[in-house]
């Protein structure tokens, strides 16, 4: 109890944490208590609990468990910050309750991700479930699926995403577990509820059985809409209304609202994964869609068919393809072909969907035309494509091509036109299908009812009746004035039959006419105001038509033009067509007067023509009053203004009389129901007076009276034509006064602008100035309505005219049209129709586009100036542009139709002249501005290409397509341009020009939009990722256009799409979100632009308060509950915010928030950036003695991008236990964001660096821990350190090695071992080397001691720059004054000495004695003999072969660089090791032996020349792309079974007898079971290398070494060639060895088999036996090419060098004879091609004279034979196979083959012949020396010339070729050195490009033919380096190579004559063969010729040909030993004497 009582003191926090399970029991409960306690949800003591919550559920006590879970529900459902721990929480239910057994635990699970879900978390509820489903147990999985059934059951489909579940659903099907498949089937149960078929496409292949079983589940499933049950925090409103619709059981208006809200959303296009078609078209297609052949045709369509057949296609350029198809369906004769490719194009749109809208406008108009087809199956196939290309597109852009084809003669064609389009309009809605859109259509179609042909008349009912369906009565009727009554019921009846796709959605459209109070819903549809029009529905007349004028109002002055019905010309639809129009018939005098006599006074009547004034003055004022009192309904207007009418009616002379006249005209039309034809009556006499002085006041009322009840079009129509039918100018002027005053009073709206603007030209000609001004002013008037399109009219006027106007045009620029404050539509109360009117008035500028006279230019795009448009030269391309420009400059206006204008200006986009593109852009703003609003229909081909080109480098280009963007945007409007998916597409591009262009330009335009497209929410995950681009002004323009985006999205909508973000950049995009709601610009909606005299400022204010809160929250009208959800929501991201930028002070609250994201940010390229940017000192170079500000402040910047902030803000606190705890995360993340890690590694690297300078020793020992897991990982991964990572971190990480605590020290060397692994140990000893330097003690032994560590793992090869500074250098350490440095040092060149030996006294250089003493005392005590390099130096190569091609690449090496260094391995493992600068030790150390023991050289060669194979690769360091190219075995599935197999290889070549022979014991197991044998597939070469490298070994050193074992090495053989017989067993193994390899293989197997020290061994007669078979299998097995060409290679060696025995050469032709009896059998599967080169090449060296004066005859009869036989076997095609020769006449094989094929046709050829021949060839090659000299000045010429330089050297290179004795010396010789090499390398470079061409990629450098200079010419063979074949060299060998040297370095050389001239060296044949293995090695890891040319150079003899380039750099590292040498060369000299 004691115990108990302890920890009941404790406080619940402190409880829940107790290791005791009932302290902690007892804790849950009483936190469970308390959370139902709190009742405040921000209260303070919910943050205590935020990183328990995670324990509360995951306890380990079952117990506790269960309590703690109840707890932890409680606090999510009160606490305000529960959302912070989401992804712990959830993730600790996932996989510790839901394996629980208690199914209490799994409730309350589930419950509390519900609970999640409720607030507002559901996302990342989601995304840890779904890991879940990933989990081993099926518990969980099955727990997993039931909670996200639940989860969808109760929120809907809404609420829970399904694509991401969907998804993962087919895996859940394939389950072993039956619990988790029967968990699956109820799922998609659940999920077909909500989304009905969309769930067939994802689960159609599934198990059969499965998917039968659903179809039965779901045919049961009810048919009603399923309903959210469970609502959100934010939808309480929805809740509310729920729950009152559950208590009443009725199913009332707002559940069918929530009902709709719910229909699926999913459309199962979305769940599908896109296909990529393209790129398996046949290959053939466009030819054989061209083909005559009807077949061949069909077959093309049939590929495309099965590939269309996708349902989801990858969006790409199908231009190609779609002009393919529509050509078929244009222009192709057979009609079945027709049908497919109508098939095709369905397939395409349907696939493509919105992507194919692009190329709609092309292919409508060709299939429309092929209705002509009357074959029901090509007519189906038509109908089917044009109805998917039509959903594609929108009826606008198509409606010129159908409007056209309207008026064809044919019926047929006007018959399937008429139903496309009543298909068309049920996809439509009324806000499609406005009056504008409908009149060009009604129009055409009331013609086709009127049509002979019934089927065409059927049609056109169908068509309108579809049209009243879907726009209702109100819209079609205007239209149908003039029908009569039989056709009028005809088209309701089709009405009624109608079925529409979308539903109910048009029956509000049909209805609106009846029912008010719909009118609230109608903007909904019309995308006007938006929920206030509900609200204001109360308002007075008045007010309501100003609201509704103003939302048509042009919101902008460019605006006009943007929302044009293309079609339509003349007035548009009057508004008297939506109010009640009054008829009235003219009625006659008498009528008249019998009416006017009812309602005026009898005195009246009889005064009006009075001759007295004053009594028609009394008379008048009788009159006025009598209208005064009048009714409106018993006013007969028509009878009183006749009365007013009659004489002297209009011609009064008395002003007084006439003013009250005019003022009763404007009272009766005020308060009558005034109708066109009283108007008609008293216009004319107006007019007249409108120029009176006295009078004109009144006449303009009066007609303002009567244009207010006959609507202003007309009237100003009849006033106009009135005024100009005088001749009067007072009236002229006044009328046009009068009329610039109305429009601003009435608006636009339906002015017939064409009538207009004639009456105005005649005004602007008239001479009286007056009437001119007027007319300039009524100009600037209706450029504010109309735009600059009206100047357009005026262009042809006079100058100075035409500047009058442009002043008074500017007098109004910026100005926006005044609000209409009178007109008819004030009678309309509510009507709805808000939307539509200001599609009236918008269409205003179109009207008077629609005006222009267009030019078709379709004729004059012929198709000779498309091609010169797409010329290759870029002048005629320009020309072609040109005659464009004049084309549309002449034209002026233009049509639509530009034929292939578009695709072939698109091309020129992408010019590679910018000058080009520049000019192109130009053309098209031209083009926008001709042919005006029909452009819209090119936005998508043309317009989307444009904006690409704002992604250009250049300024000037991006300036350019702006103003092209901006011009086509004047035209078309927004609206085309953000449909689709187009400029999301764009915005992706990671551009930064393209991104911060495009971004600023949406910036500018979206504010002046009223409604945009739903697809601009396509573009916010891209502007989420500019918002984080590394570009600095892309992040600004995103921050700038977020406020446009929210403005029509809504904050909702917005912070939504941030869910797909990283948590880390979520919290950032949330709190920029939150600054741009407060700079959200107000939406031009209909009181944004209104003035004060249209709406009082309550009204203005009431609209911009509701317009912040509610308008703005969705582009779609939302309900008002979502509006109030924005409202309401808008405060908790706020706080949220407000939380976030505290987060320093309060991190623990912001840190468990945000540890569910990831740490590290991929960005990019981020890396690569960052290390341009230090090499290009942009910014600071991290190199320091102690970190200074403004290196934190630099790499504080460079992290904030890829580096979550909060842990940011960890990292760079002045508190170390903040560094702590980054450190603790840091490792967290380590292994779950490995690539994270990798790509931030340099700032880590440079953090840590950091970090090694603070004091604070517990964050010292927390990053070195770190630091090991580090490189532990990126060992793993095969990372390896850049450079730029390796010199910022590795200097600070030496400095800790000598920190005083000796586990620091530990620590920081255990480090740097692991480093070794992941950076090249060569480089790691020159930083260690440096840290010898320091003035620490501790440091300088540490570093000593890891300098030996080196040593002894790698060997000497890591001592950098070479060995012998090295060993200086440490040598100076041992006369320190410390005891331990001393030690250290000493230690170290011990291990050197016991890797190196004796050479280490020579490298040291000169000690001091006592050092000396010391050294040698510690060698001895050591007593350790030196042995071979460790095999451990292994390990350094590839980290020395990718340590280069790191750089290239900087991050994780593929399976390429694995075998890159397994080739390494392989190499190294024989023996070779490489060094850069250490060429002059090859040389001292031979001299050395030379000159030391000259009597038993002979026997200390092969010894000597093995160390040299050590020395020889050093230099190759490896570019990666080359090694990729040489790795084709190499499969990364299989890279750990390679890996083995490397290693197992790499141990076969061991100098230890022991490993070899294991490892060749593995390999053998391997070979000899078939299943296993595969594996060595890819392994063959790298086998064979490593085995006959074990052969030379045994050659040269262990058969030498008299202490070893005879039977070890007896067994060694045995276990060699057994392996190989077992290889050469396998075929397909056998024939994966190459030439070069099996040649050395061969070089090998002969040497072995005339050693004559075989014979000493016990088994020799087996081994020699064994030998013999396996010669025999390698003959049979290998590819025969590579073998027959190995061995002609191996016998041109042999031949050459006069060190191999005649024996030799008769081996390898016996093997040669034993080939040429195979061939018969064997011929067709040799490559003759490379057979003949090999011959040709044999033959070049050796020609037949040569080969006689061989001692033996045996070569030239085998290569007569070898020929003989191919000649026999392949006859005259022989000839054939000579393609791989480059120059034929190099030697005698084509003219010997000639003779042969000559001699087997005619057998009594003459021997005389072959003389003439020879003698012919021979001569054909001699020139006159003059002539050479000539051609030579010429060439040197050349080279000397800039221009020309590259064809001198092609020439002099070629002419080299051919006459191989010529001398180019003389002309070198006076050149200054520069030019000599320069020629030199020129030559070589272009030896290598043409022996590259033609050869395959494994060829080497063949050895070349001796030069005849050399006394002794001793060409070894190039594999074997040196002597590694075991024939004697002599000394001679040597003295030619310091010959050499000597020349090279400028020393007199005692026979300087005898060496060859370098020029004539350089002019030997040298064609490439087969590789020699090493040479091999070299392709293999990076076909570096240089390198294989420098140790070629050094290490085969003088008489090879290299150029002085190598030459130079041998010279200069021999130069330092140059006296050493002088002395060495007498003392050889003198003992060969």
């Amino acid at each position: 109890m004691g115990d108990d009582s302890e920890w009941m003191k404790l406080p619940i926090d402190q409880k829940c944490e107790h290791k005791l399970w009932k302290a902690r029991l007892n804790g849950y409960e009483e936190a469970l208590k308390l959370f139902q306690k709190i009742d405040d949800e921000k209260s303070p003591e919910w943050s205590k609990y935020l990183g328990l919550v995670k324990k509360f559920v995951t306890d380990s006590n079952a117990v506790a468990q269960l309590k703690g879970l109840e707890a932890a529900l409680a606090y999510v459902e009160n606490a305000h910050v529960a959302g912070k721990t989401t992804g712990e929480v959830v993730s600790g239910v996932v996989n510790k309750v839901f394996n629980q057994p208690k199914a209490r635990a799994k409730e309350l699970g589930t419950d509390i991700c519900l609970t999640f879900i409720e607030i507002e978390k559901g996302e990342i509820v989601q995304e840890e479930i779904l890991k879940g489903l990933d989990n081993k147990n099926p518990k969980i999985i099955v727990a997993c699926i039931e909670t996200l059934r639940k989860a969808l059951s109760e929120f809907g489909s809404k609420i829970i995403s399904l694509k991401p579940i969907i998804k993962v659903l087919p895996k859940l099907f394939e389950s072993r577990e039956k619990a988790v498949r029967d968990e699956a089937k109820l799922f998609a149960v659940e999920i077909y509820r909500w989304i009905r078929d969309a769930l067939r496409p994802p689960l159609q292949n599934i198990n059969s059985v499965q998917l039968k079983e659903l179809e039965e589940e779901w045919v049961k499933l009810p048919l009603s809409a399923p309903k959210q049950s469970r609502f959100l925090r934010s939808q309480q409103e929805m809740k509310a209304k729920f729950e009152q619709q559950q208590a009443a059981g009725g199913d009332a208006d707002g559940g069918g609202d929530d009902g709709d809200e719910a229909v699926p959303q999913v459309d199962a296009y979305e769940l599908l994964e896109a296909v990529e078609i393209l790129s398996k078209l046949p290959k053939d297609f466009y030819d054989k869609i061209e083909a005559k052949k009807w077949q061949e045709r069909k077959e093309a369509l049939e590929a495309v068919e099965v590939l269309v057949k996708n349902p989801k296609l990858e969006a790409g350029d199908y231009a190609d393809l779609v002009k393919a198809l529509k050509k078929v369906v244009g222009k192709d004769t057979n009609v079945m072909l027709v049908a497919l490719a109508a098939k095709c194009l369905a397939g395409l749109a349907t696939g493509l969907r919105k992507k194919f809208g692009q190329y709609a406008g092309h292919v409508v108009p060709t299939i429309l035309e092929k209705f002509k087809e009357k074959k029901p199956q090509v007519v189906q196939a038509l109908q089917e494509a044009i109805d998917a290309i039509f959903l594609t597109t929108t009826l606008q852009n198509l409606s010129e091509d159908i409007l056209a084809v309207m008026d064809n003669k044919n019926p047929t064609i006007k018959q399937q036109t008429s139903l496309f389009i009543a298909r068309s309009f049920r996809h439509c809605n009324s806000t499609v299908l406005s009056k504008s859109m409908l009149k060009p259509f009604c129009a055409a179609l009331l013609k086709h009812i009127n049509d002979s042909a019934p089927e065409v008349r059927d049609a056109a009912f169908e068509a309108l009746g579809t049209a009243l369906k879907v726009a209702g009565e109100k819209a079609v009727n205007p239209f149908l004035t003039d029908v009569d009554k039989l056709k009028l019921d005809r088209i309701k009846e089709s009405a009624e039959k109608v079925e529409l796709a979308g539903g109910s959605r048009a029956s509000g459209g049909a209805d609106r006419k009846e029912s008010k109070p719909v009118a609230g819903k109608a903007p909904a549809l019309s995308g006007a105001a938006g929920d206030k029009d509900t609200k204001d529905n109360s308002k007075s007349g008045a007010q309501k038509k100003a609201l509704a004028a103003k939302s048509g109002g042009p919101p902008k002055k460019g605006k006009q033009a943007a929302a044009g019905g293309a079609g339509s010309t003349g007035a548009k639809g009057k508004k008297g067509s939506e109010v009640k129009e009054i008829f009235e018939p003219e009625l006659s005098i008498e009528a008249c007067e019998e009416k006017a006599s009812a309602v005026l006074p009898a005195a009246c009547l009889q005064q009006l023509d009075s001759g007295n004034w004053k009594e028609r003055l009394a008379c008048m004022e009788e009159f006025q009053k009598a209208v005064e009192l009048m009714d409106r309904t018993e006013m007969p207007c028509q009878a009183l203004v006749r009365m007013l009418a009659k004489k002297p009616g209009w011609k009064e002379t008395n002003f007084q009389v006439m003013q009250i006249k005019l003022r009763i005209v404007a009272l009766i039309a005020q308060k009558g129901t005034f109708s066109k034809t009283s108007a008609q009556i008293v216009l004319d006499g107006l007019v007249d007076k409108i120029g009176d002085v006295k009078c004109g006041n009144n006449a303009k009322e009066a007609l303002t009276a009567i244009a207010e009840a006959c609507q202003l079009p007309w009237t100003a129509e009849q006033v106009m034509s009135m005024a100009f039918s005088q001749k009067n100018p007072k009236n002229q002027s006044e009328t046009l006064n009068w009329l610039s005053n109305a429009i601003k009073e009435f608006g636009f709206s339906g002015l017939n602008v064409k009538a207009f603007i004639s009456n105005v030209k005649t005004a602007l000609a008239a001479t009286n100035p007056a009437v001119r001004t007027s007319a300039i002013t009524l100009l600037g008037v209706m450029n504010l309505y109309v735009g600059p399109p009206l100047r357009m009219f005026f262009e042809d006027e006079k100058p100075a005219l035409l500047s009058q106007i442009d002043a008074e045009f500017e007098k109004v620029q910026g100005q926006t049209p005044p609000a209409p404050t009178r007109g008819n539509t004030r009678h309309v109360v509510g009507s709805g129709d808000d939307g539509e009117e200001g599609d009236e008035q918008e269409e205003a500028g179109n009207d008077v586009l629609d005006l222009l006279p267009r030019t078709d230019i379709s004729d004059k795009i012929t198709s000779e100036l498309v091609c010169k448009i797409g010329d290759k030269n870029w002048k005629i391309r320009k020309e072609g542009l040109d005659e464009v420009t004049s084309i549309i400059n002449e034209a002026k206006f233009i049509q639509p139709n530009i034929g292939e204008l578009a695709p072939a200006l698109k091309s020129r986009l992408n010019d590679s002249n910018k000058i080009l593109v520049q000019q192109t852009l130009t053309i098209l703003q031209q083009l926008a501005t001709a042919m005006g609003p029909n452009i819209k229909q090119h936005v998508k081909n043309l317009g989307i290409p444009i904006v690409t080109i704002l992604g250009d480098s250049k300024s000037n280009v991006r300036a350019a397509s702006l103003t092209t963007v901006n011009a086509w945007v004047e035209q078309t409007g927004m609206k085309e341009w953000l449909e689709g998916e187009d400029l999301s597409e764009e915005l992706k591009k990671e551009n930064p020009f393209l991104r911060q262009e495009l971004l600023g330009w949406l910036a500018d335009k979206l504010p002046t939009l009223r409604s945009v497209p739903s697809d601009l929410v396509l573009c916010v995950p891209h502007l989420y990722s500019c918002l984080e681009d590394r570009n600095g002004d892309v992040r600004k323009k995103a921050q700038d256009a977020l406020p446009s985006f929210m403005m029509h999205l809504g904050f909702e909508k917005m912070a939504k799409a941030t869910g797909k973000l990283k948590p880390t950049s979520k919290d950032q995009v949330l709190a920029m979100l939150e600054k741009a709601k407060a700079n959200m610009p107000a939406k031009p909606a209909p009181l944004s632009k209104a003035s004060s005299r249209a709406v009082g400022a309550a009204a203005a204010k009431s609209q911009v308060a509701s317009g912040s809160g509610e308008d703005y929250s969705s582009s779609t009208m939302e309900s008002k509950a979502d509006a109030k959800k924005a409202k309401a929501g808008g405060t908790a991201p706020k706080s949220k915010g407000i939380q976030g930028k505290k987060v320093p002070s309060k991190s623990n609250l912001k840190e468990d928030d945000d540890r569910s994201g990831p740490v590290f940010i991929l960005v990019p390229n981020g890396k690569e950036q960052r290390m341009k940017d230090e090499k290009g000192l942009k910014v600071l170079k991290w190199n320091f003695t102690t970190p200074r500000d403004e290196y934190i402040e630099q790499l504080k910047t460079q992290m904030s991008s890829c580096v979550a902030r909060w842990l940011q803000d960890e990292m760079f606190h002045a508190d170390f236990q903040h560094h702590n705890k980054a450190i603790a995360v840091m490792v967290e993340h380590l292994d779950s964001e490995r690539d994270g890690v990798i790509s931030c590694l340099d700032l880590i690297l440079k953090w840590l660096t950091l970090r090694f300078f603070d004091t604070n020793t517990s964050v010292l020992m927390k990053v070195l821990e770190y630091l090991k897991l580090l490189f532990a990982m990126l060992n793993q991964e095969e990372y390896h350190l850049t450079e730029n990572e390796a010199t910022s971190f590795i200097p600070y990480l030496v400095l800790k090695v000598g920190e005083p605590k000796d586990v620091i020290r530990r620590d920081v060397r255990a480090i740097l071992n692991r480093m070794c692994l992941v950076y090249p140990a060569s480089k790691m000893f020159t930083f260690i080397m440096e840290g010898t330097k320091s003035k620490n003690s501790k440091q300088r032994a540490e570093c000593l001691e890891e300098l030996g560590c080196l040593v002894e793992s790698y060997g000497m090869n890591v001592c950098q720059p070479t060995a012998g500074k090295v060993l200086k250098e440490i040598a100076i350490h041992i006369g320190d004054r410390d005891n331990t440095v001393r030690n250290a040092a000493l230690n170290t060149i011990v291990t050197v000495y016991n890797v190196h030996g004796d050479q280490v006294f020579k490298q040291i250089g000169n000690l001091s004695e006592k050092d000396m003493s010391m050294l040698e005392e510690r060698i001895k005590r050591s007593a350790k003999r030196p042995n071979a390099t460790s095999a451990k130096q292994v390990e350094e190569k590839p980290q020395r072969a990718q340590s280069a091609s790191a750089n290239a690449n900087m991050l994780r090496k593929g399976p390429a660089e694995d075998m890159s260094s397994k080739l390494n391995q392989a190499r190294n493992m024989s023996g070779h090791s490489e060094t850069t600068h250490a060429v002059p030790r090859e040389f001292q150390l031979d001299l050395d032996e030379i000159e030391n023991d000259n009597g038993t050289v002979r026997c200390e060669m092969p010894a000597l020349v093995q160390h040299k194979l050590d020395d020889i690769f050093e230099p190759v360091l490896i570019p990666e792309p080359k090694i990729r190219a040489v790795s084709p075995h190499f499969d990364d599935m299989h890279s750990n079974t390679a890996s083995t197999i490397n290693f197992v290889i790499s141990q076969v070549a061991s100098g230890d007898i022991n490993t070899s022979i294991q490892a060749l014991a593995q390999i053998d197991e391997v070979l000899r079971q078939e299943d296993k044998a595969e594996a060595m597939s890819g392994h063959i070469d790298q086998f064979l290398i490593a085995t006959f490298m074990q052969l030379r070994l045994i050659y040269n050193t262990h058969m030498a070494d008299e202490k070893l074992d005879k039977d070890e090495i007896v067994k060694l053989y045995s276990c060699i060639i057994g392996n190989m017989i077992s290889l050469f067993q396998i075929e397909s193994l056998a024939r994966e060895a190459s030439a070069g390899v099996l040649k050395d293989l061969m070089h090998g197997l002969i040497t072995l088999m005339l050693d004559s020290r075989v014979d000493d061994l016990e088994e020799d007669q087996q081994v020699i036996k064994s030998v013999n078979l396996l010669v025999v299998k390698v003959l049979e097995k290998s590819d025969q090419t590579n073998i027959l060409s190995a061995l002609l290679v191996l016998l041109q060696d042999c031949l050459l060098t006069t060190a191999s025995s005649p024996k030799f050469s008769e081996l390898v032709m016996k093997c040669l004879w034993r080939m040429v009896r195979l061939l018969p059998e064997t011929i067709n599967t040799i490559n003759l091609d490379r057979i003949m080169l090999d011959i040709h090449i044999f033959m070049k060296v050796f020609p037949k004279e040569k080969l006689k004066q061989c001692k033996s005859e045996f070569p030239i009869r085998t290569l007569k034979t070898l020929i003989h036989t191919l000649c026999k076997l392949k006859g005259p095609k022989l000839l054939d196979h000579l393609t791989m020769i480059d120059n034929k006449n190099e030697s005698e094989l084509e003219a010997h083959l000639c003779k042969m094929m000559k001699h087997s046709l005619d057998q009594t050829g003459s021997k005389s012949d072959k003389g003439t021949e020879k003698g012919a060839s021979r001569t054909d090659e001699k020139t006159p020396k003059a002539k050479v000299n000539d051609i030579l000045a010429e060439i040197f010429k050349k080279i000397g010339s800039k221009e020309n330089t590259k064809e001198g050297l092609a020439e002099l290179y070629e002419y080299k070729k051919k006459y191989s004795d010529a001398d180019i010396e003389p002309f070198l010789k006076n050149s200054s050195q520069f030019f000599q090499s320069y020629v030199e390398r020129g030559l070589r470079l272009i030896e290598m490009e043409r022996e590259g061409k033609g050869r395959i990629p494994s060829t080497g450098v063949s050895p070349q033919m001796e030069v005849s200079c050399i006394p002794t010419p001793t060409n070894t063979v190039p594999s074997s380096i040196g002597n590694a074949n075991g024939e004697e060299v002599g000394p001679s060998v040597y003295l030619e190579r310091l010959k050499i040297l000597r020349q090279r370095c400028g020393l007199d050389n005692a026979k300087q004559e005898d060496r060859a001239p370098l020029t004539s060296q350089l002019s030997k044949p040298s064609v490439p063969t087969v590789a020699s293995s090493t040479d091999m090695l070299h392709s293999k890891l990076s076909q570096l010729r240089e390198s294989r040319e420098q140790f070629q150079h050094i290490d085969l003899d003088s008489n090879q040909t290299y150029s002085s380039g190598i030459g130079t750099t041998t010279s200069s590292s021999a130069a330092s030993n140059i006296d050493d040498l002088k002395k060495r060369l007498e003392r050889i000299k003198s003992s060969r004497k």
